[in-house]
């Protein structure tokens, strides 16, 4: 008969093996609970009405009804009618001017702010001066455009009194130059923000390290900051591609209702009561929206931001 003993120290580390097979269930099943609450308010508030759009997109309407089918109609007319591929292509330009613009301003104005300006109250104190503007209504300050391009507007005025233009310029308003400068106005601080926040980020002994390197400034902007900035650039593109693809009121009033685009489309059939044909264009601009962003999301991986 052999004589085995164990030593005080291998009794006391070896847990019972109970505990080491229930240790990794018990904090799944507590991970689970946890996210209990807001998956079920991401699946009542998003998933949910995401699947009624669909669903009523496949739906049949009439001048005075709606009725429950599942038909292609809808797609069909959206897919097979120059309208739709005309007032697409002014929403993809008006998102893709827009995001070219904002994306200069944003970071211009974050690159100030994280490197130019040393203290950190004068960085709170002019970020919040940047947020002023969002203190009011987008449609105030959307509207407060129109009396100072309008054609006896303040800037028509003062280029006649200075001598540079003879007559009113009739594009300042009600055209796409007045859209686009509203979109530009409304979004430009959702790029300054992320931008703002990723270049706080940077470590400021790289840059130091470039300079000691013999990099110029333009050197170490494009080989140093901006790879470095690149997570905050995509999560401000996205917010601002997203944000100018879905709104239709800016391009209502700016355009004095002579463009168009997606969401005036949506509008216009919900106000004629065409429910199903509003969530079919509702679902090819989700789909359109999500493949950019998709297309955004390869280029840097955003996670490390978040």
């Amino acid at each position: 008969m052999t004589d085995q003993t164990l030593s005080p120290e291998a009794t006391v580390a070896a847990p019972p093996a109970h505990a080491i097979a229930r240790k990794p269930v018990s904090d799944a099943v507590a991970g689970w609970l946890l996210s209990l609450p807001l998956a079920g308010v991401l699946l009542f508030f998003l998933v949910l009405p995401i699947l009624m759009i669909v669903v009523v997109s496949f739906w049949g309407a009439t001048e005075f009804s709606i009725y429950p089918a599942f038909q292609f109609d809808n797609y069909e007319f959206l897919l097979t009618s120059p309208v739709t591929y005309q007032v697409f292509f002014n929403t993809v330009k008006y998102a893709l001017i827009t995001w070219a613009i904002t994306l200069v301003i944003g970071f211009t104005v974050a690159y100030f702010l994280a490197f130019h300006v040393r203290s950190l109250t004068w960085q709170v104190v002019l970020f919040l001066l940047c947020t002023i503007p969002f203190w009011t209504s987008n449609i105030i300050r959307m509207i407060s455009w129109i009396p100072f391009l309008g054609r006896n507007g303040i800037a028509n005025s003062t280029l006649i009194s200075m001598g540079v233009i003879d007559e009113p310029l009739e594009w300042l308003l009600f055209s796409d130059f007045s859209v686009i400068l509203a979109f530009v106005h409304l979004y430009t601080l959702f790029m300054v923000v992320p931008i703002f926040n990723t270049m706080m980020r940077i470590d400021k002994s790289l840059i130091e390290a470039a300079y000691d390197n013999g990099a110029s400034g333009f050197q170490t902007l494009v080989n140093v900051i901006i790879p470095l900035t690149k997570p905050g650039i995509m999560i401000g593109s996205i917010f601002v591609i997203t944000l100018v693809m879905g709104d239709f009121i800016t391009v209502r009033f700016m355009s004095g209702s002579q463009k168009a685009n997606v969401g005036r489309l949506i509008s216009n059939d919900i106000a004629l009561l065409q429910y199903p044909s509003a969530a079919a264009t509702a679902v090819i601009l989700l789909i359109t929206v999500l493949i950019v962003i998709a297309i955004l999301l390869r280029f840097v991986d955003i996670r490390k931001e978040l």
